[in-house]
């Protein structure tokens, strides 16, 4: 299997003097997350000087100091007065393969056989807490503190989701779990604490532990509570407490989402059971592939031998049980600097920040540049220059910015300067939205955007790659895409190594894209707020430019994907874009979708020429691909090698289907050709049906020859 969460050489402790700062420093980070949700660490570099402060300990027992988070429940840093019916532990890590299987070794020694029956389960990156239900009402909420006794956070009851007031069944129970932030919950987090004036929190784990605590706020915003535990309190019913106590784990998970508890069953990546460690490790690959894609924020896979009479055998330590291990996955957040912040122009014209890092390691890769959104944003989380920053990257993400460590500032941070004109060519900027844009729009950066409209996915113009094109603009020849189509073979030959071949070659090749559909027409406009999918949408809709420049935003909002927000925005730039569009129907382009019927006046919210009631556009052919979501995925061969993937996704669409870029529970099917990542193991895990690329070919060999 490969070891997909090996971490970093972790720091060695020379002496008695570095190990005395590196506990100093340990319980120092410990007791402000605590006490606040800050830190002065990050998870993982913690969790590695921890693990450095365990080594040196190891060589020097007798040396060892009393206040050592080592060996403690959240580092010994956390206290209560509410007192637990049953210790609340924490868990020892593994980093790797070869350490989850010495685990399973010392495990079996414990219990005396090798445990058949193992529990899998996503590690939320969250706040652990108990959750007292009396006679099926929730009446109060208990951190984990030092294990012994947490901290009464009652006041919390009623913000949290998944945590009902009142259960399903009158029982009197404790459930256990962990309270976080969901992405979109942090976000709205942050967007209500920088309203009421406080600094933005740095991460979800943060937040989810600040606003658990925060009393007396003149706002609250929502958490997510997920359970992973079950147990008796002292007024539970004896025949139910008895159940309790002898169930499996996975058993009595599936009993309290029958509460109506939240669990992980409700998710991507439900708890499991496995039986051996290799079928443990499989499901460990399988988690960490989908890790990018959830909602919400994992650091590990929880792995419990499953039970009961197991768990007994093999007991608990002071600190953790040692029926239990969380298998811990690279970090993928980390605090560095924020040392200067670049404005790029992009093809639209659109201005967009990017934050030039001091260079960090973030699941396996040097990170030196995260996005920044727009200024609204830079401005909203009060980033400054020189600021410890929050960065996140999980998967094929782009790395962005959290938020900044406030507490980390020395006052020598400095505010981060806005331009005052385009960065590109000076002209002035248009501020009147989130994204700033240079008035000059797509001219800004002419040489973009025509490269871009030349793509393969868009008009395919083989021979004018980005060199030809800054000579063409260079040289005076093209202010616009529609000059492209002007161009005379007179004009291209005056150009410095241009031959008659090469000349002959574009001319053929414009003449080619001046057939493409309508949608890699519109594709090749750039519309802001569109892609290569959105575009195929909107032409297939619409059938014909005319009606979809006829269409209102109401009317567009009646394409799939298309909301209130992104409508009126369409609208605009297409009256924006009027001009060209109308230069490129006079230099002969395409502006109809082949086999795709216009809409009805009263689909476009105007009139059109002809029929008035001409019925509204149906799907290009029913095909075999009717009513389908597909996903494409991995590497394409055999009669599908030479397609791209925007082609591919065409294909889908010729053949009825409609193309996606995610997996989920509304898809159909999904191509997985070679090299498919966590798009097939999502589909496996989902339960969706897969297709190798000839199988696929096989399905829709009467579209094949449909396209271009």
């Amino acid at each position: 299997m490969k070891d997909m969460t090996t971490p970093g050489a972790v720091a060695v402790i020379a002496d008695a003097e570095a190990y005395a700062r590196a506990v100093q420093d340990a319980v120092r980070a410990a007791a402000a997350y605590y006490a606040g949700g800050t830190s002065t660490l990050d998870d993982d570099a913690y969790d590695r000087l921890v693990r450095a402060i365990a080594e040196w300990e190891a060589g020097h027992p007798e040396d060892t100091l009393p206040d050592s988070p080592t060996g403690k429940v959240a580092g010994g840093a956390a206290e209560g007065d509410v007192p637990h019916t049953v210790a609340m532990l924490s868990l020892d890590n593994v980093f790797s393969p070869q350490e989850f299987t010495a685990w399973t070794a010392s495990l079996a020694r414990r219990v005396g056989h090798d445990v058949t029956r193992f529990s899998v389960e996503p590690k939320l990156d969250g706040l652990a807490i108990a959750a007292r239900y009396t006679e099926g009402r929730l009446t109060r909420l208990i951190t984990r503190g030092d294990g012994t006794a947490g901290e009464d956070v009652s006041h919390a009851i009623g913000t949290i989701e998944g945590l009902p007031d009142r259960l399903t069944a009158p029982v009197t129970v404790e459930v256990r779990g962990e309270v976080l932030m969901t992405t979109a919950q942090f976000e709205h987090a942050n967007e209500v604490r920088t309203a009421h004036g406080g600094q933005p929190f740095a991460n979800p784990r943060n937040a989810a532990a600040g606003t658990l605590r925060a009393k007396d706020r003149a706002y609250t915003v929502p958490m997510t509570f997920f359970g992973y535990g079950l147990l008796p309190l002292p007024a539970t019913e004896p025949a139910l407490a008895a159940s309790l106590a002898d169930g499996a784990h996975s058993d009595l998970m599936t009993l309290t989402g029958s509460y109506g508890v939240n669990t992980t069953a409700t998710t991507a990546v439900p708890g499991t059971t496995a039986a051996d460690a290799d079928a443990v490790l499989a499901r460990v690959q399988e988690i960490a592939a989908l890790r990018a894609e959830l909602p919400f924020g994992i650091d590990g896979i929880v792995i419990k031998a499953d039970l009961a009479a197991d768990q007994r055998t093999a007991g608990s330590g002071s600190r953790a049980p040692r029926w239990a291990i969380a298998y811990k996955l690279p970090a993928v957040e980390k605090i560095t600097r924020l040392l200067a912040v670049e404005w790029n122009v992009g093809r639209t014209g659109i201005i967009a920040p990017r934050g030039v890092l001091e260079p960090v390691a973030i699941d396996g890769s040097t990170i030196t540049y995260a996005t920044l959104h727009n200024p609204a944003d830079i401005t909203r989380r009060d980033l400054r220059l020189g600021d410890h920053v929050m960065v996140h990257r999980a998967g094929d993400v782009i790395p962005r910015i959290e938020a900044p460590v406030a507490h980390l500032r020395t006052g020598d941070e400095q505010p981060i300067a806005f331009p005052e004109s385009c960065p590109r060519c000076g002209a002035g900027i248009d501020t009147g939205e989130q994204r700033w844009r240079c008035e000059n729009g797509r001219n800004c950066h002419l040489v973009a955007s025509l490269s871009y409209a030349a793509g393969r996915d868009q008009l395919d113009i083989e021979g004018l790659g980005h060199t030809r094109v800054v000579q063409l603009v260079e040289a005076g020849l093209v202010a616009d895409l529609a000059d492209l189509f002007t161009l005379t073979r007179d004009q291209l030959l005056g150009l410095e190594r241009m031959g008659e071949t090469s000349t002959d070659n574009l001319l053929t090749a414009l003449g080619r894209a001046k057939e493409r559909p309508l949608s890699r027409v519109l594709c090749a406009l750039g519309v802001r707020g569109t892609g290569r999918s959105m575009s195929r949408r909107i032409a297939r809709h619409f059938a014909t430019m005319d009606a979809l420049r006829a269409a209102d935003a109401e009317a567009i909002q009646r394409v799939e994907g298309i909301g209130t927000e992104k409508a009126p925005s369409i609208v605009a730039e297409l009256a924006e874009l009027a001009p060209l569009i109308d230069k490129l129907a006079a230099a002969g382009v395409n502006m109809t979708e082949p086999g795709a019927t216009p809409p009805s006046a009263q689909d476009t919210g105007t009139a059109t020429e002809g029929d008035p009631d001409a019925p509204a556009p149906q799907p290009s052919a029913a095909g075999p691909l009717a009513g389908m979501a597909v996903v494409v995925t991995g590497a394409m061969t055999g009669p599908l090698e030479k397609l791209s993937r925007n082609e591919m996704n065409e294909l889908v669409e010729r053949a009825g289907g409609r193309a996606s870029s995610s997996v989920s529970g509304k898809t159909s099917l999904v191509v997985a050709g070679e090299g498919a990542g966590s798009k097939r193991t999502k589909a496996e895990t989902l339960g969706i049906r897969l297709a190798t690329p000839d199988e696929f070919a096989l399905l829709v060999a009467d579209f094949l020859d449909l396209g271009e």
